[in-house]
Formats: structure tokens, sequence, C-alpha cells
């Protein structure tokens, strides 16, 4: 059997990568795939590699970008995506061709002046199969990890099929108490719905002194241009007066927040309560195996936002680790 040779991405291998990533992978999604990683490529300097055996064969992928942090020359796979890694197709996720990736992603890198390299695993319910087998084999080859907190609900194991039911007591009596307010949720489509879910965003973002990582016209080429089937927008009305919203990621069989926002003038409402409960019932409904509200730390997993972390354990979340390989080259 040959050995797996790493080469550098280029335009010539899109579609072949799109197909490998999207049909023939066991833990890649849209989010490795070139229409979503290229829409901001004038923002990162593209590394992606690929993972070919017999001169032709795509056993493998790796999202990636090039960046120069301190005058280090660093390999972030993908800082531009909520995860990335080294992405392996069906019939390769085997101790043979996963240890022969691992090895010769880690001698590319030494051999093309990398001081640094991330890689961020998918998390488990993203994935066809779980990811120990790759992670495992970076920590082999001498990696650190730091872990992140993740919050999720199987959908297909909930008592009694039950979605209210799996909510607290307090959760639940928070939802019962915004259906006083006569509360809708809409599917939203138009540039202007989603610019009151932009705007939403951005207001309740005020308070932390920060934006939204990505602008109102970077949403508009995910949804209208590149990604229609894979996004969503919701917003929640208090009769004629948008109050809340939410960006949803439709990744393989998860429901996935991307953005949650309020209108902090209408928190009385409690519009939150009313959309989280209403998308996970939606999302129950559609038959979807997970519903994902992401992370709820920071600073590589080291602080964790316990009010948030609680607000999304109301919901009868369980827990979940999202891993990140790190290393220094010398």
């Amino acid at each position: 059997m040959s050995e797996i040779e790493v080469i550098r991405y280029t335009e010539a291998y899109k579609e072949k990568w799109d197909k490998f990533v999207l049909a023939n992978s066991v833990n890649g999604s849209f989010l490795q795939s070139r229409k979503f990683l290229d829409y901001h490529k004038d923002r990162f300097l593209d590394h992606s590699l690929l993972f070919i055996r017999g001169g032709s064969q795509i056993v493998g992928v790796c999202p990636a970008a090039e960046i120069m942090d301190e005058g280090k020359k660093c390999f972030y796979s993908h800082a531009g995506s909520t995860f990335g890694g080294i992405v392996v197709g069906k019939e390769y996720y085997n101790l043979t061709n996963v240890t022969a990736m691992v090895d010769a992603v880690d001698e590319y890198l030494k051999n093309n002046g990398f001081a640094y390299a991330l890689f961020k695993s998918a998390n488990q319910i993203f994935s066809t199969k779980n990811n120990n087998l790759i992670d495992y084999m970076f920590y082999r080859k001498g990696y650190s990890n730091y872990d992140e907190l993740s919050f999720a609900i199987d959908l297909m194991n909930l008592p009694n099929g039950d979605v209210l039911a799996n909510l607290n007591s307090k959760t639940r009596n928070l939802y019962k108490k915004s259906l006083e307010n006569n509360l809708e949720l809409k599917e939203v489509k138009t540039k202007e719905e989603i610019a009151k879910f932009y705007q939403i965003l951005c207001k309740s973002l005020e308070k932390y002194e920060t934006k939204p990582v990505h602008s109102l016209e970077e949403l508009y080429e995910l949804y209208f241009d590149r990604l229609p089937e894979n996004i969503r927008f919701y917003l929640v009305y208090l009769e004629d007066k948008a109050v809340s919203g939410s960006m949803v990621f439709l990744i393989n069989d998860v429901f996935h927040t991307q953005y949650l926002a309020a209108d902090p003038e209408y928190l009385y409402c409690k519009p939150m309560d009313f959309m989280d409960t209403s998308l996970i019932l939606l999302a129950k409904k559609e038959n979807k195996h997970y519903f994902s509200f992401g992370i709820s730390t920071e600073d590589h997993g080291k602080y964790l936002n316990e009010n948030l972390a609680r607000f999304k354990e109301g919901f009868g979340c369980d827990f979940y680790i999202n891993k990140s390989f790190y290393k220094e080259f010398n």
C-alpha cells in the first residue's frame, strides 16, 4: 500500500473537496466545505491540505489558515470555522490511515516552517463516528489539548419523547409565562427581516462592548448565495415588534443555534425562553437528532460563563467536550 502524501489545496480540487467532505467523510459538514470557507477567503490566507493515497485518491482533508502571530508562522484548522481538524473518509477511518495522516501532517508542518499548529476537532454530535481515534493520534504525536464545554440536547432520547418534560422546573415555568404574552416565532427569509435580526443581535452585544463575528453583508452572502439549505433565520414577534432572533446552522443531523439574541428592552416578556423552547420543539418535529446551543466557555476553555451555562442547562442539555490540539515546533 502506497504512503499518504500531503499536498496544499488549490481551486482545482474545489468540487472534489466538497464531494469528499459532504458525501464521503465520517466527520465533515458544510462548515468544512469550500462553499462555506471561501466566503471569507479574503480575511484568511488559506493553507488547507489534502491527504492523497496512490497519487489521486483523497483519503482526508484538513481545512486550515496560515496566520502570522508575533512574527511566527502558525497553522490553524480552521481560524474561520467553528471546528476543523482532519476530515477523514468513511473507508479510511482506521488505525493505519489515521496514524499515517497525523504523521504526515506533522511532518509537513515541520518541513514547511510552521512554529505552531492548532487543530479544532469536530464535536462528536456532528459526526457519524466519534473523533476518539483522531484525537488519540494527535496525543500520541505529542500534541497538547484544551477542552471547551458544549451544550446539546439528544432529541432522540428524551424522557417519553417530551421536550417540555425535559426542561427543569424554572425554565418550564418561564416558558409558560412567556406564552401569556402572545409571542410568535417566525422563520424569516428576506433581507429586511434578516436586518431586523442583526439589529437585535448588535443591540444585545452592546453591554459587552463587542460586535458580531459576521457582518450583515456576510450573512446575506452565506444565506442567499452560498448555503441557503444549511442556514435559517428566526424572529420572535410581540405583535408587530421583533423582540428576539436566532441564526441557525443545520449541520448534518444537528439543529445548531449559531446566534441567539434578544432586545434588552423586551426581556420582561421572556422572549429568549419562548424562542429557545420553540426552536427545540421545531427541531424535534423535524426529527433532528440533536439540538445544539454550542459552547459556554472562553479563553481556550479556561473561563466558564456560568450564568449562560446554567441557562442552557435549564433546557435539559447534556454536556459535550470540544477538543482542540496544539503543538509548538522548534
